[in-house]
């Protein structure tokens, strides 16, 4: 298949590197400016697997404004107060013929994505898959070969021979996909799992695997996964694992799976970005209020990491006022001496 990857960024090139090793033909998309011209200046991405084996591996790579091609089908790994830009920049070559994919984390994307793709050619998924870029022009993938996998469902819940297809290939990439047959049940279930690993490890700065070992840690995670499927119920969303399926993966990827790894949200609060809350326990917490049940611990974990968010950008602010004093006094000292 003929791939667009719309986001360069761990996940996108996790995905877009393994299909591309599958036989297929990607083609990135990305718009951070180092990390162009790293990649450029390296004539490709360096990717490791577990700090492990680093090599160059060449892609190409495009930005929303010198892409003129043609893919079967885009795929979209972006953050989610990314897309619309990217959406807006790269709108300009989508036509009706082609597909959008998608694993973002949180929830919204899809509403945006409505507007540029029809429903039936819209499949969106989930994905268990570990990856951290760790600065401009390379990326380590985390966990052994065929670590990880994924669930994916057509908007419209009706798979065609291009959803088989990109089934086929994610096969083929060792994703190791899952074709459900519920695409918000789907989509929610992931967002409930992300809801207790990404906001407490990103809170507390914690690995996943303190977390998961942590005495407290069953009783935090079922507070948070209960208030969401009593609003998923609520909300006739039927998930794809029931409660104590969910508290079992949360048990199996803390500990087991990627005890060492620091979640995406952990990724960007550390990097100062933005992080995703408020499209993860915000939208959950959103979804209550619309079924007249307060969320309160969402609620409250949401405004938590947000406060992490404003401690580190003062912390930062501190210490560029104090390095400009000491820029300040070494130069006065200079002009006495």
């Amino acid at each position: 298949m003929k791939f667009a990857m719309i986001g360069a960024g761990a996940m996108g090139l996790r995905y877009g590197i393994l299909l591309q090793e599958a036989g297929n033909d990607v083609t990135f998309i990305d718009t951070w400016q180092p990390h162009i011209d790293k990649i450029r200046e390296q004539g490709g991405v360096y990717v490791m697997r577990d700090h492990k084996d680093r090599h160059l591996t060449k892609i190409k790579l495009e930005t929303p404004e010198t892409f003129d091609g043609h893919p079967d089908m885009f795929i979209f790994f972006t953050k989610q107060m990314q897309l619309q830009d990217y959406l807006d920049r790269c709108q300009h070559f989508f036509h009706k013929d082609q597909y959008a994919f998608t694993a973002m984390n949180g929830m919204g994307h899809i509403e945006k994505l409505q507007k540029y793709f029809a429903d039936d050619k819209i499949i969106g998924a989930t994905a268990l898959i570990a990856t951290v870029l760790p600065g401009p022009g390379e990326v380590d993938f985390m966990g052994k070969r065929g670590a990880g996998k994924m669930n994916m469902c057509p908007l419209n819940e009706k798979p065609d021979a291009t959803c088989k297809e990109l089934f086929n290939q994610l096969q083929k990439a060792q994703m190791n996909p899952t074709l459900t047959d519920d695409f918000t049940g789907t989509l929610m279930t992931k967002v409930i799992f992300n809801s207790v690993i990404n906001t407490i490890c990103t809170m507390f700065e914690l690995p996943m695997g303190e977390f998961g070992n942590f005495p407290g840690a069953y009783q935090m995670g079922r507070q948070l996964i209960d208030e969401a499927y009593d609003i998923c119920a609520r909300a006739g969303i039927k998930l794809v694992s029931s409660r104590d399926e969910e508290m079992a993966a949360l048990d199996h990827n803390t500990r087991i799976d990627m005890p060492l790894h620091y979640p995406s949200m952990y990724q960007d609060m550390t990097k100062d970005r933005p992080t995703e809350v408020d499209y993860i326990n915000g939208y959950i917490a959103d979804l209550g209020r619309k079924y007249h049940y307060e969320a309160s611990t969402h609620l409250f974990v949401t405004q938590a990491v947000h406060l992490a968010e404003f401690h580190r950008q003062n912390l930062a602010k501190q210490r560029a006022i104090k390095a400009k004093q000491t820029e300040t006094q070494t130069a006065e000292q200079a002009q006495t001496a």
